[in-house]
C-alpha cells in the first residue's frame, strides 16, 4: 500500500500564491508518474499538472504560466507552486501518484477570495 500526505492548502487572497506537496511512503518500488488534480463544487475533477518520472510535465491550458510542478524522486514528494492564483483556482487539489495502480491523497483545500 502506497499512502499520500498532502499539505499546503489555505485560504488566499487574488493573486496571492500557494505551494503545494504531497509526500508517498509505504510499499514504493517505483514510482512512474506524480500529478495534482483539482475538483470545483459541481464540476468534474480535472487535471492540473503531472510530471513523470523523467521529468515531463503536461499542464492544463488554464494554468500554463501560473503553475508550476516539480518532484524530489529521493523523497517520493511532488509539489505544486500556485502563482497568481484567482477565484477560478478554487478546489479542493488531489494528489495522483501512479506506482504499479494509481493511489490518490485525501484532497486538501484551496480557496482564492477575489
Amino acid at each position: 500500500q502506497v499512502q499520500l500526505v498532502e499539505s499546503g492548502g489555505g485560504l488566499v487572497q487574488a493573486g496571492g500564491s500557494l505551494r503545494l506537496s504531497c509526500a508517498a511512503s509505504g510499499s514504493i518500488f517505483s514510482i512512474y508518474a506524480m500529478g495534482w488534480y483539482r475538483q470545483a463544487p459541481g464540476k468534474q475533477r480535472m487535471l492540473v499538472a503531472s510530471i513523470t518520472i523523467g521529468g515531463l510535465t503536461n499542464y492544463a491550458d488554464s494554468v500554463k504560466g501560473r503553475f508550476t510542478i516539480s518532484r524530489d524522486n529521493a523523497k517520493n514528494t511532488v509539489y505544486l507552486q500556485m502563482n497568481s492564483l484567482n477565484a477560478e483556482d478554487t478546489a479542493v487539489y488531489y494528489c495522483r501518484v501512479v506506482s504499479g495502480r494509481e493511489y490518490w491523497g485525501q484532497g486538501t483545500q484551496v480557496t482564492v477570495s477575489s
